[in-house]
C-alpha cells in the first residue's frame, strides 16, 4: 500500500500526533468508517515504514531472504490490518506510540528468526587495531557499492523526514567523555561518523541494534522497549549499554590514541 509522506520536525512532534490521533481512530472504528479510519493511519505510516525499510534491509544482506521475497508495503499492509482489528487493545493513548512499534516488531520477526550475530566480532571489539577497522569498513561500503545493500528498497531513498543520522551524542553520554567527543569531532565528518556507527551497528546482535535504534532513532524509554519487546527492563538497559560500549571502544579504537 503506497502511502502520502507526512513531515515532522522531530520524533517529539510525530509522537504526540500519533498521540492525539488515537481517539480519532477508536472513534471512526466504532462509527465502522474503515476508510477514514485508513486516511489517518496514512499520515502515521511513512515514519513506522523507514524504521521497517532499516530492518528489512539489514535481514536482506544479511541473507535471511532474497530481495525480491518481501517489501515494506507487505508489512505495511498488515499493520494496516493489525491496527484495525486490535487497536482496542490500546488501554490509554499515551501506549499507542509504543504499541505500534510492538505490532511492526512483531510482524518483521515474523520474517526471519536467524541469529546473525558473530560472536567473535562482540569478543574481540576491543582488540581491532585502525587498519583492521579501516579493512572492515571498505568491505563493508564496497559490499554495499557493488550490490547496493546500502539502499535495497526503493522507499528507504524518501528524505522527506529523518533517517538514522547517528551522532557521537548517541554514544558519548557522560560528561567525562566530552574530550573524546570534541576530538572525534574535530577529526571527522558527520558522514564518516554516521557510517562507522552504522557498520558497527551491522555487526553486533539483532537485539542489541533493535534496542539502541528504538532508544536513539525512535525516541523510546527504556520501559517502552521493554515492553515493546517482551524484555526485562534490566535486560533491556544492559543491551544498550553493551551497545554503546561496543560503540564506544569502536571510535576510541580508530579515531584515536588511547
Amino acid at each position: 500500500m503506497q502511502t502520502n509522506v507526512s513531515y515532522f520536525e522531530n520524533k517529539k512532534e510525530f509522537r504526540l500526533f500519533v498521540t492525539k490521533s488515537f481517539p480519532n481512530l477508536i472513534k471512526l472504528k466504532k462509527e465502522g468508517d474503515q476508510a477514514s479510519f485508513n486516511l489517518l493511519v496514512l499520515q502515521i505510516i511513512p515514519q513506522i515504514r523507514q524504521y521497517v525499510n532499516t530492518q528489512l534491509n539489514i535481514a536482506i544482506r544479511k541473507g535471511h531472504f532474497s530481495k525480491n521475497k518481501y517489501k515494506a508495503d507487505d508489512i505495511i499492509d498488515q499493520l494496516f490490518v493489525e491496527i484495525y482489528d486490535h487497536i482496542d487493545e490500546v488501554e490509554k493513548e499515551e501506549h499507542f506510540y509504543q504499541w505500534l512499534y510492538k505490532k511492526t516488531n512483531a510482524l518483521l520477526e515474523d520474517l526471519s528468526t536467524t541469529e546473525e550475530f558473530n560472536d567473535l566480532f562482540f569478543k574481540n571489539i576491543d582488540d581491532y587495531s585502525k587498519p583492521e577497522w579501516d579493512a572492515m569498513q571498505e568491505k563493508y561500503s564496497s559490499d554495499a557499492d557493488g550490490d547496493g545493500h546500502l539502499k535495497l528498497i526503493e522507499e528507504f531513498e524518501d528524505n522527506s523526514y529523518n533517517h538514522n543520522d547517528y551522532t557521537l551524542n548517541h554514544v558519548f553520554i557522560e560528561n567525562k567523555e566530552k574530550g573524546w567527543i570534541e576530538k572525534i569531532d574535530k577529526d571527522l565528518s558527520k558522514e564518516d561518523i554516521k557510517n562507522h556507527i552504522t557498520m558497527v551497528l551491522y555487526n553486533l546482535p539483532s537485539a542489541m541494534r533493535n534496542v539502541f535504534e528504538l532508544f536513539t532513532t525512535q525516541e523510546l524509554s527504556l520501559e517502552e522497549i521493554a515492553e515493546i519487546r517482551n524484555n526485562t527492563i534490566e535486560d533491556v538497559e544492559q543491551l544498550l549499554k553493551d551497545a554503546k560500549k561496543a560503540l564506544q571502544l569502536s571510535l576510541l579504537n580508530r579515531y584515536t590514541n588511547k
